[in-house]
């Protein structure tokens, strides 16, 4: 793949949905867990999402029960328990691999566009530009208020 522009990935009904539809817009994949020490991060995410929607920002997310085995569930109760904990409002995929040999395209993609480590911690961030280049990778311990500056620049 050449661009994250050639990537289609899969709503959480099973819906293809091409990532060129995201051009032109900042874009912020992250994967995440519904069972995680971390979990509490989708509260930050919502609320940049609100904060930075009207602008031109997306949040992609990406449930995923690896690397730390902390999403069980189907796609739908992983999206009913962020609705109805986290009252979250943004897009949500179909559970993704995001690690080794069988990880989905896109995380192969974006791991090789920012060093090729491995993701190996929930809530991992991939910051996106409005041309689709990937410009940032955070880890699980990023600050928001480190994470947010980036988004300003990029808007």
């Amino acid at each position: 793949m050449t661009s994250l522009y050639d990537i289609t990935a899969k709503d959480r009904k099973g819906n293809a949905v091409p990532l060129n539809l995201y051009q032109g817009e900042v874009v912020l994949i992250v994967n995440t867990a519904t069972q995680s020490p971390l979990t509490p991060q989708y509260t930050e995410l919502q609320a940049l999402y609100e904060k930075y929607h009207s602008q031109g920002f997306e949040v992609l997310d990406f449930p995923s029960n690896q690397p730390t085995k902390s999403c069980p569930g189907t796609d739908e109760m992983v999206h009913q328990f962020c609705k109805d904990n986290y009252s979250t409002s943004f897009a949500r995929f179909k559970k993704a691999k995001v690690s080794g040999d069988d990880a989905d395209p896109l995380f192969r993609y974006l791991v090789e566009k920012t060093g090729g480590e491995p993701v190996t911690d929930d809530f991992t961030k991939f910051l996106v530009n409005k041309i689709g280049k990937v410009v940032a990778r955070f880890d699980s311990t990023t600050s928001f208020p480190t994470i947010e500056r980036k988004i300003q620049e990029l808007l």
